[in-house]
């Protein structure tokens, strides 16, 4: 579908020739990229531990980057059992911001992008309430670790696929949290394999 998207810009004058070769350049880097993710796991299966002690999750994510928070809530709901809801970060005090607690983790795609100021804003108003912040960080983004913060750095990418790598990140997180819950990952109960629209 990607390549497809460039050249339907590239045919309607959308797409210069550098930015097409840039969005090549950042497909052919995408193999490399995600082996770098899933070398990550053995953080994640950390973070899995706590998370498998918990009720509740909220997924933040801002942009782009919010339908990959939706991702990450359903997954981690669908498999491990944990009520999880997604919303954009800049919808955070609409709401989810007055369920946050010291037992609800709260998790973070930042990437270093043009939103991440705002997005540091809404990560303060998290921990001002005490909320634990599970943040899945660029490689070069200032984001630190510290107390109630917990920061696991994907590696370098190009941009518009950011969204990719972190799906993966996700999708081990609510893997590893169902398996620390003892949840059948490979048949999720009250769940269809193929849905019927009558």
């Amino acid at each position: 579908l990607f390549l497809l998207k460039l050249t339907l810009a590239q045919i309607n004058g959308h797409l210069t020739d550098a930015e097409e070769a840039m969005h090549l350049k950042a497909m052919r880097h995408l193999p490399v990229a995600i082996s770098a993710v899933l070398a990550l796991e053995p953080q994640i299966i950390a973070w899995s531990e706590d998370f498998a002690r918990k009720e509740n999750a909220l997924f933040l994510g801002r942009g782009m980057h919010y339908p990959i928070a939706l991702e990450g809530a359903l997954k981690l709901k669908e498999i491990s059992y944990i009520h999880a809801e997604a919303y954009p970060a800049g919808e955070l005090k609409h709401g989810p911001l007055a369920l946050v607690t010291e037992e609800m983790p709260v998790v973070t795609i930042a990437p270093n992008d043009a939103l991440i100021e705002k997005l540091k804003s809404n990560m303060q108003e998290v921990r001002a309430r005490g909320g634990q912040l599970f943040v899945f960080a660029d490689v070069d983004s200032r984001i630190t670790s510290g107390e109630g913060v917990h920061v696991i750095r994907l590696p370098e990418h190009y941009g518009v696929l950011s969204p990719i790598l972190h799906v993966v990140a996700l999708q081990l997180l609510a893997y590893h949290t169902a398996l620390a819950r003892g949840t059948d990952v490979d048949k999720p109960r009250n769940l269809a394999k193929s849905v019927t629209v009558e």
